[in-house]
């Protein structure tokens, strides 16, 4: 039997030992639940064709993670020309997130902010791109001008759509898609090839700053007879105006167009909503994001989204970036920057 005199100094003992730990305890864990906002609102910044996408998107995950969390989150988006959007939020624009149409856009946020590291495309899998897509056609109804291939462009008698690829994403896609196909009709002749995409180039007759206004162009102005377009862009504008004004070709060969993602670590680490930004983007690839992005026209990188949607989309022959031209910073210097070949070819009239 413990006398009594034992029995409260054990007392005092387990008061000693147990308040400090409670006290740590609350020093450590419970505050941060305590203090974390009811609400909290990210920013997306990201390029023209995905503002129908992550409408959606970002209903399922505020869903997701009010379940989760309990938290309230809401998600505002900017869209643009995808270069325009990255020199924004270089310029100052807090996005926690940008989900840009090019890695070269993105890797220019680490290059001449220093918003994320250099590695930010090892962060999330498939080098950051939950989803893909490519170029294709978009023509009139019945094709009158029976557009077939990229052969078809460079005839003196068709008029050809495409964004400003000093500007879009989307249009330095469309310019490498042309180029590839190019380069494989003249068994890699580059004076050849330059030709053609000049050509090309010589059919357009207006170069709209983003995917969307080039769309707008084609679409609601009547200006053209065949629209260089983002896959997704083109299934919208058929839904939109029914598929009795225009229609889908698909070329033989194109391009893997990969948009990747990111959150901005800089702006997300002074809004302490690094947690929520992260989310935000694995959510992408879950079973929800990945149905949302076949939903919305992207190609799905998880393989039952992937299956689900396979008959929707075309069959062409899809070359990439890397084996192509040998990756963003090469192709950037050599075809788009200040001088380059896209700057010799291009005339405006």
């Amino acid at each position: 039997m413990v006398p009594a005199f034992n029995r409260a100094w054990v007392a005092r003992a387990l008061v000693s030992l147990v308040v400090p730990l409670f006290a740590a305890a609350a020093l450590v864990g419970f505050p941060a639940a305590a203090q974390t906002p009811k609400e909290v609102a990210l920013l997306n910044v990201s390029y023209d064709p995905t503002r129908e996408l992550y409408k959606d998107f970002n209903e399922a995950f505020a869903a997701y993670w009010k379940k989760k969390t309990g938290q309230s989150v809401t998600v505002k988006q900017s869209h643009g020309g995808s270069g325009k959007q990255a020199r924004s939020v270089i310029d100052g624009l807090e996005a926690d997130v940008v989900t840009l149409a090019l890695a070269y856009d993105i890797d220019a946020l680490a290059d001449r902010a220093k918003l994320i590291p250099d590695d930010w495309q090892k962060r999330l899998p498939n080098n950051s791109t939950p989803y893909t897509s490519t170029i294709v056609f978009l023509v009139r109804k019945g094709n009158p001008k029976k557009i077939i291939d990229w052969n078809d462009l460079v005839r003196p008698d068709v008029a050809v759509i495409t964004p400003n690829p000093k500007t879009s994403g989307g249009a330095r896609w469309n310019y490498l898609a042309a180029w590839a196909y190019a380069a494989k009709q003249n068994k890699g002749d580059e004076a050849k090839t330059r030709d053609f995409v000049a050509r090309l180039f010589k059919n357009v007759p207006v170069l709209d700053s983003g995917a969307r206004g080039s769309t707008t162009t084609f679409v609601q102005r009547g200006i053209g007879d065949v629209l260089l377009s983002w896959e997704n862009e083109a299934y919208l504008a058929v839904n939109e105006l029914g598929a009795d004004k225009v229609e889908i070709v698909t070329p033989s060969l194109s391009i893997l167009a990969e948009p990747p993602v990111t959150w901005v670590d800089k702006v997300t680490d002074k809004r302490k909503t690094s947690e929520v930004a992260k989310a935000y983007l694995e959510y992408l690839y879950s079973p929800v994001g990945q149905d949302l992005a076949g939903k919305h026209y992207y190609r799905p990188r998880e393989a039952a989204a992937a299956k689900k949607y396979a008959k929707t989309f075309g069959k062409v022959s899809l070359v990439t970036i890397d084996k192509e031209f040998g990756g963003w910073e090469k192709t950037q210097k050599k075809h788009f920057d200040d001088g380059g070949i896209f700057d010799q070819i291009y005339k405006p009239k």
